[in-house]
């Protein structure tokens, strides 16, 4: 025990709060920006490794896969043996991954670094949240998420900027150079600065491992592959169908066994259900939209990689400005309010832009659409980590951080999916006409999904009904730690 109260002693010490923080979003931040930002850069990888099209998805495909394939079981694995030092393992393969990325002497390696690289990740992600939750007291927890979602909303966002920049500038291997030096920094950090925490100390859930990161594995390939391949494609149908069924296991499975890794009454809680719906949605509509907007900026407004991430920042540029408010606004007000909000002024800023997508249109005419985006995106992401992990137990917070994660994450591959054919059924890259034509359906289907996600956030109940009912997530953080470390 008394090597509990000493953890508790070193999270209560003044400056590990802010110390959690600055850790856990330097992690995060370089998670998520490696979903994005290789899209800027893949003509020039392309030019120097090789490969078709298909190759160039695929290195962005690798990453979204095994990230979103793990997140479940790198949190699980946190939980079982400890989440600091887990936390350390992430980023070491993350750092190595990225290096040999860098390194890459071919398409091939390349994708295979980047499968890796996916791995750290998914292993670090789940991980940042559960670990700045033990370490924040709970009055504080709103704006601490706050800033975690705006560095997290600023690296999806300026994933084209950044990559666009440092391709065009110096050469893309730099968009992975630039992990290697935050990801060894952040080590000894991480070791000194963060106490170790425990989830409830439940032996591993294997089969439920095995049912879930296949069933995610079928769905995500599939979903990936289907615009290249053809929706009809064998494998993609396989990986579709095959996936589909998995899960269906997965769920099945989870409500009978005894310590199962994701345990399904926490979909009881309407809190749960409804914000996961809501994020899943909102990465739906969002990544495609982002992924399809800044290639329209560069392939027939003109604009060079940089110009295009600069004009895209007063919507990717928001999050850094409105997320710390919206943290607080959901301390004193609850988080419900907050994110729909959010999620309907970003369907409406997609529906804006929907509207005035032309061959030349102004960057007048976008700004509206791009600020009410922004806004949107900022609302969102603070109180939506703040009511994932206040929505379930103390010792439940890692699998609820990575369950939230993983639906983001295959949200994301959708959006990219589905926008993807949206926009290849109805236009193309021949003409800039043609790309038009495809991109303002794509974005109508982005705004619909996102007001849909709205919805998903109404179901949520209210604060003060959620206070009546105990919240054991709210109870002081050494409390917290003692129960996680059980």
């Amino acid at each position: 025990m008394s090597h509990h109260t000493d953890q508790n002693a070193r999270a209560a010490r003044p400056g590990g709060a802010v110390w959690a923080l600055v850790i856990t979003s330097v992690a995060g931040f370089m998670a998520a920006l490696d979903n994005l930002v290789v899209t800027t850069a893949l003509p020039s990888i392309r030019e120097d490794l090789g490969g078709g099209l298909h190759d160039l998805e695929w290195t962005v495909s690798a990453y979204t896969l095994t990230f979103a394939v793990l997140l479940m079981f790198g949190a699980a694995l946190g939980d079982r043996f400890g989440r600091r030092r887990l936390f350390l393992v992430g980023i070491s393969i993350f750092t190595v991954a990225s290096a040999a990325a860098a390194l890459a002497p071919g398409i091939d390696s390349l994708i295979a670094a980047r499968a890796v690289q996916g791995a750290g990740a998914a292993i670090m992600m789940p991980l940042t949240l559960t670990l700045l939750t033990a370490a924040v007291p709970a009055a504080k927890r709103g704006m601490a998420y706050g800033i975690w979602g705006a560095v997290n909303g600023l690296a999806i966002a300026s994933g084209p900027l950044i990559g666009g920049s440092l391709t065009e500038h110096i050469s893309w291997q730099w968009i992975f150079w630039l992990n290697v030096p935050l990801g060894i920094a952040l080590l000894p950090l991480a070791r000194l600065r963060l106490a170790e925490s425990y989830g409830t100390g439940a032996r591993l859930d294997i089969p439920g491992t095995l049912l879930a990161s296949g069933g995610l594995f079928g769905i995500v390939y599939g979903l990936v592959r289907g615009p290249a391949d053809g929706w009809t494609g064998r494998l993609v149908l396989t990986g579709l169908f095959a996936g589909g069924a998995l899960l269906v296991g997965f769920v099945i499975y989870s409500t009978r066994a005894k310590n199962p890794m994701l345990p399904m009454r926490l979909f009881r809680s309407r809190a749960f259900s409804g914000i996961n719906a809501a994020s899943m949605l909102m990465f739906l509509g969002m990544f495609g939209s982002i992924f399809l907007l800044s290639q329209y900026m560069q392939g027939v407004l003109g604009y060079s990689p940089t110009e295009a991430g600069l004009r895209m920042l007063p919507w990717t540029g928001m999050p850094m400005l409105v997320a710390p408010i919206a943290g607080i606004l959901a301390d004193r007000i609850g988080g419900r309010p907050v994110v729909a909000t959010g999620l309907f002024l970003q369907a409406a800023g997609l529906a804006y832009m929907a509207s005035v997508v032309t061959v030349d249109v102004s960057y007048a005419a976008q700004l509206p659409g791009l600020i009410i985006s922004g806004v949107g995106m900022a609302l969102f992401f603070a109180p939506a980590s703040h009511l994932v992990m206040s929505s379930v137990r103390a010792s439940e917070q890692g699998v609820a951080s990575g369950a939230n994660n993983a639906l983001r994450e295959v949200g994301g591959a959708l959006g990219i999916a589905v926008m993807a054919s949206i926009f290849s059924a109805q236009g193309g890259y021949e003409t800039g006409q043609s790309f038009v034509d495809g991109l303002r359906p794509a974005l109508v289907t982005g705004a619909s999904v996102v007001a849909l996600a709205g919805v998903a956030a109404l179901i949520i109940p209210s604060r003060r009904r959620a206070e009546a009912a105990e919240n054991p997530a709210e109870q002081a953080p050494e409390r917290v730690l003692e129960t996680a470390a059980g």
